[in-house]
């Protein structure tokens, strides 16, 4: 199985943020003008947490809360798992089904270099799993 690195490589380098002071409007619109699912909760260049569409719908919409008024610090996961980049695609995946969540920061060096979701990983599965069909169609038909 392939390396985090390599999803990395083939994905923006930007990573996207907010604090936890900003309001849940504020990271919905981030996430929105970015066409992302979770944003990174940060103080500098320290994750304090991670906010997701999911938390955004659970804790403020579903509450009659409004998205101006309510903080992210409200509302964020403050138990944010990571991994490095050496990690594999499976091993991530067997994290991410356990744990259930959908967006995994990667970090390096105690700083974040880039953030996977389950669907990126589910892609390099399906490409990886491709390769190998091609690989065996092409040894059996000699």
């Amino acid at each position: 199985m392939s390396q985090i690195s390599e999803i990395l490589a083939n994905k923006p380098e930007a990573i996207w943020s907010v604090t936890s002071g900003q309001s849940v409007y504020d990271a919905i619109k981030v996430m929105s003008e970015q066409g992302i699912g979770a944003v990174l909760v940060m103080e500098g260049e320290k994750i304090t947490g991670i906010l997701s569409e999911r938390d955004c719908a659970r804790k403020v919409v579903l509450e009659c809360r409004s998205a101006k008024d309510v903080r992210v610090g409200e509302i964020m996961t403050s138990n944010v798992f990571t991994t490095t980049q050496d990690k594999s695609i499976s091993e991530c995946m067997s994290m991410m089904t356990d744990k259930h969540f959908r967006h995994l920061p990667i970090v390096e060096d105690d700083k974040v270099v880039g953030m996977i979701s389950i669907g990126d990983l589910v892609r390099a599965m399906i490409s990886e799993y491709k390769y190998t069909i091609e690989q065996l169609e092409h040894y059996i038909a000699g």
